[in-house]
């Protein structure tokens, strides 16, 4: 199974095709939008291993950004203690969710491709629903 690290908002992830992952939010992008992260730092398998100095020219990930959102409110309390003074914040990071469809080595060979993802037609589940 080929896998790569890319970096995308300040940190760095190994993903592998057909995996979902959380990265910081994507500026200026639509769901169901093809991305292709180009800051690619390594690509390889179990047998073979191809690192950048620092990053590997004409390597490449291609991904689907499923939806852009916001994660659970984290509290931020301050509090100082005997002088009656605190204060409560909240704070919501906004996140992309994105599928990681190829692998592109830096000869533009794909390494790895996900598997497409089947949507049931409506004939199928209606014949689910008139069986059940």
């Amino acid at each position: 199974m080929s896998y790569a690290v890319i970096q995308t908002g300040g940190k760095q992830y190994k993903v592998k095709s057909g995996e979902i992952l959380k990265v910081e939010k994507l500026p200026n992008s639509k769901p169901d939008s093809k991305i292709e992260f180009k800051n690619i730092l390594a690509y390889g398998d179990s047998k073979v291993i191809e690192i950048g100095a620092p990053i590997v020219q004409g390597a490449k990930v291609e991904a689907n950004l499923i939806k852009n959102s916001k994660n659970r409110t984290v509290l931020i309390f301050k509090k100082r203690r005997r002088q009656n003074s605190r204060r409560k914040n909240g704070h919501r990071q906004e996140y992309s969710m994105i599928r990681i469809n190829k692998i592109f080595s830096k000869d533009g060979k794909i390494l790895s491709e996900a598997e497409k993802i089947s949507t049931p037609s409506k004939k199928e589940t209606q014949k689910r629903e008139t069986k059940k």
